[in-house]
């Protein structure tokens, strides 16, 4: 049990925060649901429900990611992270199931709502406390891809550099994202159907919102399942290569591997040296290129493997 709650230390911390913020805001919408019958509220209940336990699962598998290999799991735990994504996004496809299906109901039978200033007032707290883990989603992105940011250039370069975030920052990013867009829709329907009595405008939402949610079921089902697969990191391997031929030891490279492990990366590599030289100074060289290998964001393993020079261009 101690071990658990030090490995809770280094999970995910903006899943861990839009958790928090996400079961608030979901408990305020269910209050203000069950007070005004507003069916866009109820989408947005089951939206932040949704999000909140997704990222409870993502700030736990990040967590447990972490944990050092053992005799029976060698390869360590880093698809972890993966995995339990997977196994979120079940619980986001069934609510944005529940969303779409109550909102093509309200459409076509739309019925009354009450209480449209309680209805607003929560969307409002709503949308402005999900701009705020969106922009602390998007400062994460930054700090784990090495750029630097301030005001909107936050947003702006957090989604420039979202493919490269961590898949636990990556997931937090695009559900608060939709989730924002979410609530801003939602108050635009409750306003055209209290000003213009089109009721059906509600339902629309609701349907709006769970596709939306689908959305972000379906890229995160894919981003994930490439990475419990074991996915290349082709920017980061093409950046591992220029490292190893950079010594001028290195005649050539036949093989390198760079495979994603959840947060981690793994590399493998077979380089080509001259065959003149002694074991101990192809050490020496494999000691040079581990040290800066390991020193590259996210690498946690490398593994290099010597052969002769064939006296022909194999890397290119």
């Amino acid at each position: 049990m101690t071990e658990f709650f030090r490995l809770l230390k280094g999970g995910n911390k903006p899943s861990f925060m839009a958790a928090i913020v996400n079961t608030f805001i979901g408990f305020l919408k269910l209050g203000a649901f069950i007070l005004t019958g507003n069916v866009a509220m109820f989408a947005e209940m089951m939206h932040s429900f949704g999000d909140a336990a997704n990222q409870f699962f993502v700030f736990i598998g990040s967590a447990l990611s972490k944990k050092a290999p053992t005799d029976r799991f060698p390869s360590g735990f880093g698809r972890l992270v993966n995995l339990v994504c997977l196994g979120a996004v079940i619980i986001v496809g069934i609510l944005s199931y529940e969303t779409v299906k109550e909102g093509i109901h309200h459409l076509m039978h739309p019925g009354e709502s009450t209480g449209i200033w309680i209805t607003l007032t929560v969307l409002g707290i709503a949308v402005l406390l999900e701009m705020f883990v969106l922009y602390k989603a998007a400062k994460e992105v930054l700090h784990e891809t090495g750029k630097e940011g301030s005001g909107l250039a936050v947003m702006t370069l957090g989604f420039a550099n979202l493919k490269r975030a961590k898949p636990a920052t990556k997931l937090v990013f695009m559900e608060d994202l939709v989730a924002t867009s979410g609530g801003i829709i939602a108050i635009i329907a409750v306003l055209i159907t209290y000003f213009t009595g089109l009721a059906q405008a509600e339902g629309i939402a609701s349907i709006v919102i769970g596709l939306m949610m689908f959305y972000v079921v379906g890229r995160v089902f894919l981003e994930n399942a490439r990475g419990a697969i074991g996915e290349t990191d082709e920017e980061m391997r093409q950046h591992i290569a220029a490292i190893i031929l950079s010594d001028s030891h290195v005649k050539d490279i036949q093989r390198i591997e760079v495979v994603k492990e959840g947060e981690h990366l793994h590399v493998e590599a077979e380089v080509e040296v001259d065959s003149t030289l002694t074991i101990a100074e192809a050490d020496d060289i494999k000691d040079r290129l581990e040290l800066l290998i390991y020193a590259q964001k996210g690498v946690t393993e490398v593994t290099i493997e010597f052969d002769e020079d064939n006296l022909k261009v194999d890397w290119t």
